[in-house]
């Protein structure tokens, strides 16, 4: 008769571990979510992020049977509001509505953040976009971004360009412009949007890439004039206004992207738990309404397509301010 091996003292049995560590797992994901779920907002109350992270909180809540809760944690352009996410605890109960500040050029400026864009996040969807327009003052003999061009490259003076400050979007897209067009114009950089683009509506400078919402009553009422929109597809809040692409400047592209992503290592289960709800709940007519309000356009994807997207971007930006020249801090 086979006598059973003894059980060695201070021997652990492997596969019983990784079993049970499954298995808490799995209890986890299946019981998720037990209490409200914090969704970490890295601006303070009011615009756009905020505006789109309690529509979220309103539609995937009653889904999720728990309260999704607005938490804004503005400062240091997202920073604080991202470590904070990185650092939690990976249990999906601190998510990050997260924006290119946050985790595309926010990062890409500032060499020293204390979390990585891309291994410090696991992504659950992408929840909208936010195209710029490029514009331009009546004054200047362009009507499309092949004029410009042609103009910048003619040797006839300096163009300048107004931004809403260093490192910002509509600096960043116009120093990718630049680039890609082979053209130099000059920066004259101010301190927000309103002084930025009344510089362009009284002729102090000549070139700018604007907010949506800003810049179309300004179309719309002729002190500006509107080159394209910045991103591949036209705006469905302006159809009748090229893209930069399609009017002179192949693959040029510049987009806010408004996304949710958890702290790296959450469960797979919850993730696809929270992306799942978010596509169902947010693609709704009213939803679509409701951010385009906001000049937001619902855009959402697969925990893997943002995870994709997210590390193109912030590969892309970095790139562009290399080139560009500007200094990154820390």
């Amino acid at each position: 008769m086979k006598r059973k091996p003894k059980a060695v003292p201070g021997i652990i049995n492997t596969a019983a571990v990784f079993a049970l560590s499954a298995a808490a797992v799995l209890c986890h994901a299946q019981t998720y979510p037990s209490k409200p779920i914090r969704l970490i907002v890295p601006n303070a109350p009011g615009g756009g992020t905020d505006t789109v992270a309690r529509l979220i909180a309103e539609k995937v809540s009653p889904a999720l049977g728990q309260q999704i809760v607005p938490d804004n944690r503005g400062g240091a352009g997202g920073a604080i509001a991202a470590e904070m996410v990185a650092r939690a605890p990976k249990d999906g109960y601190t998510l990050l509505l997260g924006s290119a500040a946050t985790l595309i050029t926010g990062p890409a400026l500032i060499a020293n953040r204390n979390y990585d864009p891309v291994k410090d996040f696991a992504p659950i969807s992408l929840i909208g976009t936010t195209a710029y327009m490029l514009v331009t003052h009546p004054s200047l003999p362009v009507v499309s971004v092949r004029d410009l061009i042609r103009l910048a490259k003619s040797g006839g003076g300096q163009i300048t360009f107004s931004s809403t400050g260093q490192g910002g979007p509509a600096h960043l897209g116009m120093e990718l412009f630049k680039a890609m067009a082979q053209v130099n114009l000059l920066h004259v950089p101010y301190k927000g949007g309103a002084p930025a683009m009344m510089s362009l509506l009284q002729g102090e400078t000549f070139v700018m890439i604007a907010n949506f919402l800003t810049a179309l009553p300004q179309v719309r009422e002729k002190r500006v004039r509107a080159l394209g929109v910045t991103s591949l597809k036209r705006s469905t809040l302006a159809q009748d206004i090229p893209t930069i692409d399609e009017s002179g400047l192949r693959g040029f592209e510049l987009e806010q992207f408004y996304s949710i992503v958890a702290p790296a290592a959450t469960p797979p289960e919850i993730v696809s738990r929270l992306n799942r709800e978010i596509l169902q709940r947010l693609s709704t007519p009213d939803v679509r309404q409701r951010l385009a309000h906001e000049g937001i356009e619902l855009r959402t994807s697969t925990p893997a397509e943002l995870g994709k997207l997210n590390a193109e971007q912030f590969a892309k930006w970095l790139k562009v301010i290399q080139q560009a020249g500007i200094q990154r801090t820390g």
